[in-house]
C-alpha cells in the first residue's frame, strides 16, 4: 500500500514538473518573438484598414512609454521624436478606424488613456518641454473628438 502512494505521488510531481517546463518554454518563445518597433511599423503600413487601428495604437503606446523613458533619462530630443510618433500613429489609427468602421471604440479608449498619461507626464518633465507635451495632449484630444464624432454623429436618430 505504501508503494502505491509513493508511486502515485511520484507521477503527480513528474506531471507538475512537465507542465511547468512546458509553460516556461512557451513563455520564453513568446517573449523572444516580440516584434520590434520597426517591424510593427512595417506591419501597420502593409495591414488592411480593419487591422491597422490596433497596430497603430500599439505603436503609439510603445512610443509613449519610450518618450517617458527618454524624459526620465533627460533626452528631450528623442522624447520629442517619440511624441511625434504617438500623434502620427494615433492619427493613422483614427483614420483607419473611421474608414473601416471597426475598432473605433477601442481606439478612442486607448487614446484617452494615452492623453491622461501624458497629462500626468507633463508635470514631471522640465519646463521647457511642457509645451510640447501639452501640444501632444491637445492633438490626442482632437483625435478622440474625431473618433467620437464618427461613432455618434449629431442629428442622426437610430
Amino acid at each position: 500500500m505504501l508503494f502505491g502512494m509513493e508511486h502515485s505521488r511520484f507521477w503527480r510531481i513528474a506531471a507538475a514538473g512537465l507542465v511547468l517546463a512546458m509553460a516556461a518554454a512557451a513563455f520564453a518563445r513568446a517573449s523572444s518573438q516580440q516584434p520590434t518597433l520597426e517591424e510593427l511599423k512595417e506591419r501597420a503600413a502593409n495591414a488592411s484598414a480593419a487591422e491597422r487601428p490596433s497596430l497603430c495604437i500599439h505603436i503609439s503606446e510603445l512610443q509613449l512609454d519610450a518618450a517617458d523613458r527618454f524624459y526620465v533619462a533627460g533626452d528631450s530630443e528623442q522624447a520629442k521624436a517619440a511624441l511625434a510618433d504617438v500623434v502620427a500613429y494615433s492619427e493613422l489609427a483614427r483614420d483607419s478606424a473611421i474608414q473601416a468602421r471597426k475598432h473605433e471604440k477601442q481606439s478612442e479608449i486607448a487614446i484617452r488613456k494615452m492623453a491622461h498619461k501624458l497629462a500626468d507626464l507633463k508635470h514631471t518633465v522640465p519646463h521647457d518641454d511642457q509645451d510640447q507635451v501639452q501640444n501632444t495632449v491637445d492633438r490626442l484630444q482632437t483625435i478622440r473628438d474625431d473618433l467620437l464624432a464618427a461613432m455618434f454623429p449629431k442629428g442622426v436618430k437610430k
